[in-house]
């Protein structure tokens, strides 16, 4: 006899297991040996056929599946079981829906590999004793009932449709967010400028009010020179006068009320009026600078009883009504001289 590779045959002599025949040339006694069983050694591909299976949620599923498997035993194989292929497949089917009556309908899709797994593995240990491995089981398709195919659909649907209006209000919010951000940085920025601009202004008004100031200072530094030359008194009488003239040439062009003195039209009474002012706190102010000199010795700032006002050459009593608006002014400040003459004389005698 030649026996093909990767092929068993058994042997039986009288009816009883003989010998395991071997790939190659064998020699059998007529008669008496027979060739009993066949046992193909290569992977074997069974088909599972379609079955229903109840989930752990009480799913109805029709499923079916491809085994795999090959005899590593010979003798086992054919006298451990009638029919090892049917045998392999009814014990696949069990298990199948024992394994799958462990999970829910969620997870027959999630955990389809570790289904496989399982069904191999039990698979295996009832089929040690028949001479048989299983090397893998794969589930081929899941059928799903009508109405839970359609629930599962509209599952995906709403899940779907829940990411889009997530994703959507997200880009919503980052959108107001960054409009938000935007506006703050614009506004947060605008109000630096603007407080810039207000400590720029305040500090350019700062400069220009000391720089007003300065020149002012210079300005009535350099009158003040002017005003104690010899004849100053002229040119001071002659400014007031030309702008008490370019004060009346401006009346009434902006105003309907107006407010004029009585004698608006003595300038003369005006100009002495203001020089003699002048002349008083001129020498008040002397008098605190300098109190050991005698007011009447220096004729710049003193009044005489006959009227003097300005430095010069003592006037008249008649032309003091050029330098003092009434007699009564007059009266007051020829008394005030008196009385600083007498408290002078005071404090010499002291």
């Amino acid at each position: 006899m030649f026996v093909p590779q990767q092929e068993a045959w058994i042997v039986e002599r009288m009816g009883k297991f003989h010998r395991l025949l071997e790939p190659g040339l064998n020699l059998l006694w007529p008669i008496v040996d027979k060739i009993k069983y066949v046992q193909s050694l290569k992977e074997i591909a069974i088909d599972v056929p379609k079955q229903s299976a109840i989930t752990a949620d009480n799913v109805t599923l029709g499923i079916d599946g491809v085994l795999y498997l090959r005899i590593i035993d010979p003798y086992l194989a054919s006298y451990g079981v009638e029919d090892p292929e049917f045998a392999i497949t009814q014990l696949a089917q069990t298990t199948m829906r024992s394994e799958l009556g462990k999970i829910s309908l969620d997870k027959v899709f999630r955990e389809r590999e570790s289904l496989n797994v399982s069904i191999v593995d039990a698979i295996n240990k009832a089929s040690e004793a028949w001479g048989i491995t299983c090397l893998r089981y794969e589930i081929r398709d899941i059928k799903l009932p009508t109405r839970v195919h359609e629930a599962m659909q509209m599952q995906v649907e709403a899940e779907r449709k829940k990411r889009a209006a997530i994703l959507e209000s997200e880009g919503v919010r980052a959108a107001d967010i960054n409009v938000a951000e935007g506006k703050r940085q614009a506004r947060i920025l605008a109000s630096e400028a603007e407080k810039q601009e207000q400590i720029n202004k305040a500090s350019g008004e700062a400069q220009a009010m000391i720089a007003v100031a300065d020149a002012r200072a210079r300005g009535l530094k350099l009158l003040a020179g002017a005003l104690a030359q010899q004849d100053s008194k002229y040119a001071a009488s002659l400014t007031l006068a030309e702008q008490y003239v370019a004060a009346f040439n401006k009346l009434a062009r902006t105003n309907n009320t107006l407010i004029l003195p009585a004698n608006a039209g003595d300038v003369s009474s005006l100009v002495g009026q203001a020089m003699s002012i002048y002349s008083t706190i001129s020498a008040q102010n002397k008098q605190q600078n300098q109190p050991s000199i005698d007011i009447y010795d220096n004729p710049i700032h003193s009044l005489t009883e006959k009227g003097t006002t300005l430095a010069g050459q003592p006037v008249i009593d008649d032309s003091l009504a050029e330098y003092f608006s009434d007699d009564e002014e007059r009266e007051k400040a020829l008394q005030l001289q008196k009385e600083k003459k007498t408290q002078q004389n005071i404090e010499k005698e002291t």
